[in-house]
């Protein structure tokens, strides 16, 4: 009921700022929502199979990066390492990834698989660094109490760090969402038939502007949803924070 309200009202509040500001624009290339619509509903069955194509691209790049980032920051936060890795990686992060598209291409091909590591490249070092600062932020005392029932470093994973990192942990897919969907824009553009990036692209190169703005409304619902499906693990998973 409160996701239902949340939706509507952040619909609500989006399409009276977008229909303000065409008015205001008086442009061809910003139609209103009303007409924006109309091709919306037109294309409806062409849009579901982009945004299919991109949902997968993004899940697979999030389930790497959380595969390899979540690891990687409780190491970096439990060890005296970090001190050598972090100017690596505070190198690193502002770098922008897209520049290196040509390269991931040269290497792993024009097809999906570049695209996905594109992504994933964009992500990975953001869920290190969050997770990293989630470890560091739990008070030495609680692994002095941990010490005195178990040694065992994977009992201190699973039963100190694991739960203490979880609102990091969400907070760093919240933020990894939103820049994979940025980025499907660039990682979309090349050797591909379907992804919202693509579809975008294509209708802005044939100024078929009623299109593209469909094109981003479905990033938008798509950003929607990921956020949704985050915040109800969250609640479930995280229920002491309530």
């Amino acid at each position: 009921m409160k996701a239902g309200r949340s939706f509507l009202w952040g619909a609500l509040s989006f399409l009276l700022l977008w229909w303000g500001i065409s008015l205001l624009a008086d442009n061809r290339s910003l139609p209103d929502p009303y007409q924006t619509f109309q091709r919306f509903w037109q294309l409806r069955a062409e849009l579901g199979l982009h945004a299919g194509a991109s949902v997968i691209r993004v899940l697979i790049s999030l389930f790497f990066a959380l595969l390899i980032g979540i690891p990687l920051g409780i190491f970096l936060g439990r060890t005296k390492i970090a001190a050598i890795v972090d100017p690596l990686l505070y190198f690193l992060y502002p770098i922008p990834k897209v520049a290196f598209l040509p390269v991931f291409m040269i290497f792993f091909g024009l097809g999906n698989v570049s695209k996905v590591i594109l992504i994933f490249s964009v992500i990975v070092i953001q869920v290190v660094v969050s997770i990293r600062d989630g470890v560091k932020e739990i008070p030495a005392t609680y692994f002095q109490v941990m010490q005195n029932y178990t040694q065992n470093p994977l009992h201190q994973i699973r039963f100190l760090i694991l739960p203490a990192i979880m609102p990091a942990l969400f907070a760093s897919m919240r933020v990894s969402i939103g820049i994979s969907l940025a980025s499907l824009f660039f990682a979309e553009n090349y050797n591909t038939t379907y992804g919202v990036g693509y579809l975008i692209l294509s209708a802005w190169s044939k100024m078929d502007y009623e299109q593209m703005l469909s094109g981003i409304v479905v990033i938008a619902l798509m950003g929607f949803f990921f956020f949704g499906v985050v915040d109800g693990l969250e609640n479930r998973v995280c229920r002491y924070r309530s």
